[in-house]
């Protein structure tokens, strides 16, 4: 009787194991798909992440590449200011072009403390090697604005039909109240002379 025991627990043990063989194999089986689709994923993950990395870099090289192209368009377009009469000098030449700034100083709000006038700067190369053909002012202004009212006028300053050189900026906040700016420019007016 003992060993009819023994055979039945042995049979049961077996049945056990193959059960938990035949389980263990079925999770297996259902595991391999899982494991195979997680690096089918892993890879397409890398190569996506690959192909945004390109697409980002063309994208940056793009805008770059337009913002090359509307800089040139944007200084080739500005000509030389030419005034009416012949025979010009410089002060009368330059007179109607300063207008303008002064024009874009007020739409602005920009006040000016003092403006200083220099006509064809002996320093400056258009005066240097082309002086014949374009007359020169450099003005040097000190002027007081807010932010946005500075920022209007620079921007109003880079949009101006005519070519004109910002030559130096100093943007000082005032001590007594920082929204308000101490400003130091020099601006190269330049006019063709009519010859």
């Amino acid at each position: 009787m003992e060993t009819s025991v023994y055979i039945k627990k042995f049979k049961i043990a077996i049945a056990i194991v193959v059960a938990a063989f035949v389980l263990f194999i079925l999770i297996i089986a259902k595991t391999i798909p899982s494991i195979q689709s997680y690096y089918s994923l892993k890879k397409e993950y890398t190569q996506s992440e690959s192909k945004l990395a390109d697409a980002e870099r063309q994208l940056e090289n793009l805008k770059e590449a337009k913002m090359q192209e509307q800089t040139p368009e944007v200084q080739l377009a500005k000509a030389f200011f030419r005034p009416i009469g012949s025979g010009l000098d410089s002060e009368t030449a330059i007179s109607e072009e300063f207008a303008e700034i002064l024009q874009v100083m007020r739409d602005n709000k920009v006040k000016a403390r003092s403006i200083k006038y220099d006509y064809d700067p002996q320093d400056d190369n258009f005066v240097k090697n082309a002086g014949a053909k374009y007359h020169v002012c450099r003005i040097t202004a000190d002027m007081v604005a807010n932010y946005s009212n500075f920022e209007g006028f620079l921007r109003d300053l880079f949009k101006h039909e005519h070519f004109l050189e910002i030559s130096k900026l100093e943007i000082v906040p005032y001590q007594k109240d920082k929204k308000i700016l101490l400003i130091n420019l020099q601006i190269k007016l330049y006019a063709q002379k009519n010859s």
